[in-house]
């Protein structure tokens, strides 16, 4: 399938600061990932995108359109921003209608599509109150929800997470998640935190000081290891302690023992060592790479 949006060579001065420099990238339907740290150059890019601010240099498409005469695409595509954007003496539901109408729906569809978005982001109960009193992670609910209503075939969220807690983060991910399947919507989502784009994303694309650093398929780079960990319950000093014996090197972090390079022979000394020492094995598996080793890797 042909990419949603694309870019070759983009370059966006802000005088003489570069905040992207010669970026190439294609995001293809499903959900893409934007990962890299807070002025990375995420948002100029979902700009640029959003005909919000032009490039210094460079092309770009957006759904099949010429990014430099983009009409008809943008009506296609939902927008949630980072930044404090809600009005804060005006209800969930006015909001929302009002940005479905602006999208073109109707009246009377504005305020049915607005009634459904909010129930299905969890806002059903409060659609009425200003949002002005809502908390963070219901301001993020309804800033997805106005970037949805109109049924777009591509939401751009920047940064959703942001200054929501642990719990309130696991929520807003699954509902993203949940979105994108039940509506049939492609998303790309920016984020500094690796752990959400992991559990969210099929694709990625890594930025970093507004260069691409890499990009492709997730799972390509959460692949297995040849390390070994080790998780106990109890006993872990003694199963070392046997380890190292048997000419079998490994290093205790916390609960885990980690042996690097571990061979099939290895798997039977540790089984029999083990059993010997009496230990309380909790899980024994192959360690996987994360998107972190990304940034961890030698500058060629």
């Amino acid at each position: 399938m042909p990419a949603l949006l694309s870019a070759v060579g983009l370059t966006k001065n802000y005088g003489s600061m570069v905040a992207l420099r010669d970026v190439t990238v294609d995001v293809e339907p499903g959900t893409t990932g934007l990962l890299g740290a807070n002025g990375a150059g995420k948002s100029t890019l979902m700009t640029l995108f959003l005909g919000i601010t032009q490039p210094t240099s460079g092309k770009f498409s957006v759904l099949g359109e010429d990014g430099a005469d983009v009409v008809h695409a943008h009506r296609l595509i939902g927008y949630s921003p980072e930044y404090e954007c809600l009005p804060p003496n005006v209800s969930a539901v006015e909001f929302v209608t009002h940005m479905a109408r602006v999208s073109g729906l109707p009246r009377t569809e504005a305020r049915t599509r607005a009634t459904d978005v909010l129930r299905h982001v969890g806002l059903d109960e409060e659609r009425y109150r200003a949002m002005g009193t809502y908390s963070t992670g219901m301001k993020q609910r309804a800033k997805l929800a106005q970037a949805i209503v109109h049924d777009p075939q591509l939401v751009l969220l920047d940064e959703p997470t942001a200054g929501l807690d642990p719990a309130g983060r696991q929520e807003m991910l699954e509902l993203i998640s949940r979105t994108g399947h039940e509506f049939g919507i492609s998303m790309l989502i920016s984020s500094h935190l690796m752990g959400d784009i992991e559990r969210t994303c099929d694709r990625i694309i890594v930025l970093e000081a507004g260069e691409v650093l890499e990009q492709g398929e997730v799972s390509g780079y959460t692949t297995d290891t040849e390390t070994l960990v080790a998780e106990f319950d109890e006993g872990i000093d003694a199963v070392a302690a046997l380890l190292e014996q048997r000419g079998i090197v490994c290093v205790i972090e916390g609960r885990a023992l980690i042996i690097q390079d571990a061979t099939a022979d290895d798997l039977d000394v540790i089984r029999d060592v083990v059993v010997e020492s009496g230990a309380l094995l909790h899980r024994l598996a192959p360690r996987a790479h994360t998107l972190s080793d990304i940034f961890r890797r030698p500058v060629s």
